[in-house]
Parts: C-alpha cells; structure tokens; sequence
C-alpha cells in the first residue's frame, strides 16, 4: 500500500489481495484478447477495477472495460458486439487459454518480480503488459499464475482444471 500512497493510486477503495491481481490480471488479458478479436488498438481500450472487501459484508470482484477514444478506434462498434453471451464466452476462454503460454517461458512464468519495484510475479509484455495509458495502476499488481497456474503449483490457477485449460501442455 505504500507504493500506492507514493505513486498517487488510491488504496482507500481498493484493497491489495490476490483477488484484486486475479481481477486486474484477468482485465489485461481480456484487453488483449479483445483487440486481436474485435479489431480495436489494445491502446485504445481501458480498465476500471472493481474490488471491495468489507468487513461483515460481502466481498465484490468486477471490472469494466471500455474505449475512451475519439478517433476511429472509438466508433467501431466491436467492443459493445463482443459482450454478447456468446462470443464473450470465446473471447474470456481465448483469453484463458492464451494465458497459459507466453514466448517469455520460462523465464516468465518462473518470475519471483519483476516490472517496478518487482510488483509483477509472471506478467511481462508479451502476455499480460498493455498500454500504460490502458492500465489504472500502470501495468503492476498482475501475475499470470493465480490465472492459470504455474509448471511448479499448476492447482494455484483460479481457473486449473476448467476445459479450455486443462488440454494445454506445460
């Protein structure tokens, strides 16, 4: 939460746990699955993070993401079709299934830190890195392997044993 404090971020709504790096992991990869489905610049495309922990209540998970652009990228239309049931379900398990492997395997998903200040376990710029002016918290806090797992831990993915993984080679 100090990083926060210095860098301008604001914690008080936001709570760092692993299921806030699931969520905002899950968001980079959609991001980038979206702009290989829907035609849009992943530079185009934007985050907002949902995550609340209350005390007594109960805990909220979600993001939004959405085109913040003018240009030609802004009126596509791609993005709103691709919330549909059905072609968001491709999208998310592309998305999942994608996650699975990055080029910079090994040394990728091996990572103990990396990015700033080591924020990022496997998260790198051919996986899980989008635009800076994308990311609310500017491109820290993810790691691939809460998503799918690692080679090490493959049962620590949120998603470890799901269809559109278990078929994948490690």
């Amino acid at each position: 939460m100090s990083w926060c404090q210095s860098n301008g971020a604001q914690p008080d709504h936001k709570v760092l746990s692993p299921a806030f790096v699931l969520v905002h992991t899950l968001a980079h990869l959609l991001i980038n699955q979206l702009s290989l489905d829907c035609g849009y610049s992943s530079a185009s495309l934007r985050e907002r993070i949902y995550v609340q922990h209350q005390e007594g209540d109960q805990d909220w998970y979600g993001f939004l993401i959405y085109t913040a652009t003018t240009g030609s990228d802004g009126t596509l239309g791609g993005l709103v079709r691709q919330g549909e049931p059905d072609l968001f379900s491709r999208t998310f398990e592309a998305a999942i299934a994608n996650a699975t492997w990055c080029s910079s395997d090994p040394l990728c998903i091996e990572s103990y830190g990396q990015g700033a200040d080591a924020l990022n376990r496997a998260a790198c710029h051919a996986c899980c890195i989008v635009s800076e002016t994308s990311c609310e918290f500017r491109n820290l806090f993810l790691d691939r392997g809460l998503v799918v797992g690692t080679p090490d831990e493959p049962d620590t993915g949120f998603f470890y044993g799901t269809p559109f993984i278990e078929h994948q080679c490690r």
